[in-house]
């Protein structure tokens, strides 16, 4: 297994975009000062949609670079590299572009530092869960250091970059499901109700039920959670679709997974198990622009962040395609490939640990254990049934017991701010586990780009895309 390097600054969000083309040839690596990044906003270059934000001094108002309102003049204009930065300056997010709506970034991908895995765990919901202090712990830093180096990097320390997730949450929620605006402000993560009126007028400019008559959601509440949570999945750039859900159909587990109609028009469910309750999520193949139409179903609505967050992960939605092919599409052998098909992802995974031990187990067994040692959802939905078993319920296995104590009793950690190396070394003292599926765990369970697991060739150049390139190879094969 071969892995790369920690480059490339960062951004974050969680879903629903529309990109206009792409103008030039400009890069992430292109945007390292605000002269080059006026350039991207005076083209509307969705490609940086979420790389950086712009705000204008004049009007108050932050925006993505693709906002499509006219183009304001350099000497008022701010770049901040979060949304939650923008906000900490007392900056509202336009109501033309939605900048909290932007695709997440490659960058947390790609970065191993602390600053890298600490926006990993904000998206999956561990401040709103554990607070900064549990922050901190699962980084190994003390609050402090957390605090500095987040804010020095980002403009915005973990409170705040949490603060701007709930705001989009509760957005969404206000204005996706007729849920009561009591449970919204719980559901999205705020301590009080106070907080979520005061979060929403600060970021939004509006009280959250003129955010709701701004988009006529009326449905009653328990009818809205009954259907579920309907959601744009935002992506950058092209998506090939269809090689991502042929892998997802490949690789489906019965009763668990499921990927059900036509070749180009495909849905892919499966169940979760999330912190505080269970959920069903649904993904269209065939949806009709720069996003993925998704539905999400809970039992318990605070899920929702962690749940579109192991969708965003699962799906690959936050690479950066244009980076991609560039590093790899100046390799001959991959070149013609790159331009035969772009937007080739490198999907993750939406349950870590359960990919851990398929992965020791195999289709079959995995199946198997599925039937029998399986927790059975309360109401079952179509051909889903169950939920994969933890690891605390296989320890016993013949094959996948040690790798499962290991997860359960805290040895092995896969969860989205582990440190990639210390998991490679804890998985490969686990016995059983080779250096093959130690490689494969760590790009799909740990999301890393830059690993070329099995025979696949050694190749400096594609760094810090190797896993993009290992796709390639797959699929053209």
């Amino acid at each position: 297994m071969r892995r790369g390097p920690d480059p490339l600054p960062g951004r974050s969000a969680m879903s629903e975009t529309r990109e206009s083309g792409p103008v030039g040839s400009r890069t992430l690596g292109d945007m390292t000062d605000d002269d080059t990044r006026y350039e991207a906003v005076s083209s509307r270059d969705a490609r940086f949609d979420g790389e950086f934000f712009f705000a204008v001094r004049t009007t108050g108002i932050y925006c993505r670079p693709s906002c499509p309102a006219v183009t304001p003049k350099r000497r008022n204009v701010s770049f901040f590299p979060t949304a939650a930065a923008a906000q900490g300056h007392g900056f509202r997010a336009c109501r033309r572009c939605r900048p909290d709506a932007v695709p997440g970034s490659a960058a947390w991908d790609v970065r191993a530092d602390v600053v890298g895995r600490a926006m990993r765990m904000i998206g999956d919901g561990v401040v709103d869960r554990e607070g900064v202090p549990g922050l901190a712990g699962r980084l190994g830093y003390s609050t402090r250091q957390v605090q500095r180096q987040l804010t020095a990097e980002l403009g915005a320390g973990p409170v705040a970059l949490a603060r701007a997730q709930r705001a989009h949450t509760a957005r969404l929620l206000l204005q996706t499901t007729g849920l009561p605006v009591t449970e919204i402000a719980f559901a999205a993560g705020f301590a009080s109700v106070r907080q979520f009126n005061e979060t929403i007028r600060a970021v939004y400019a509006r009280t959250p039920t003129a955010l709701r008559e701004e988009a006529g959601s009326g449905a009653g509440g328990r009818t809205a959670l009954a259907a579920g949570v309907p959601l744009r999945l935002a992506h950058r750039g092209p998506y090939a679709a269809g090689e991502v859900f042929d892998l997802l159909a490949a690789e489906a587990v019965p009763r668990v997974e499921e990927v059900v109609g036509p070749h180009g028009a495909r849905t892919y469910r499966r169940t979760l198990r999330l912190p505080y309750g269970t959920g069903i999520v649904s993904v269209d193949e065939g949806s009709a622009g720069r996003w993925l139409d998704a539905r999400i179903h809970l039992t318990e609505l605070r899920d929702l962040t962690t749940a579109v967050h192991r969708l965003r992960r699962l799906f690959d939605l936050d690479a950066d395609p244009y980076a991609v092919a560039e590093r790899l599409g100046a390799d001959p052998g991959l070149a013609a490939e790159v331009t035969a098909r772009p937007g080739v992802r490198s999907p993750g995974t939406a349950e870590p640990e359960e990919f851990a031990l398929r992965t020791l187990l195999g289709p079959a067994e995995s199946a198997r254990l599925v039937e029998a040692h399986g927790t059975p959802l309360a109401t079952a939905c179509g051909g889903l049934t169950h939920l994969f078993p933890a690891p605390a319920d296989l320890t016993g296995h013949p094959v996948a017991g040690p790798l499962a104590r290991a997860l359960a009793d805290g040895a092995v950690r896969l969860d989205p701010g582990a440190d990639r190396d210390e998991a490679e070394r804890a998985l490969l003292a686990v016995p059983g586990v080779g250096p093959e599926a130690a490689a494969l765990i760590r790009m799909r369970a740990l999301g890393d780009p830059d690993v070329l697991p099995g025979d696949a060739p050694e190749a400096e150049e594609w760094r810090p895309w190797r896993s993009y390139a290992a796709r390639y190879l797959a699929t053209a094969a």
